[in-house]
């Protein structure tokens, strides 16, 4: 398995804020939560990850 960068962690962790900062501002949050969701769910499928075994029901 590769090991991340100290950049590309960074990277990412920036991504995670920048991502808590815009559903903290939204003015509709429950339509920003879904647009998160929506994107991070395309990014996982991209890379062989079925979504829906990490949902909480």
């Amino acid at each position: 398995m590769e090991e991340m960068t100290e950049k590309e962690q960074a990277t990412l962790l920036i991504d995670e804020y920048t991502k808590l900062q815009r559903i903290k501002s939204a003015t509709d949050k429950e339509k920003e939560i879904e647009y998160q969701l929506k994107t991070t769910k395309a990014k996982l499928e991209a890379l062989g990850i079925i979504a829906e075994n990490l949902d909480i029901e």
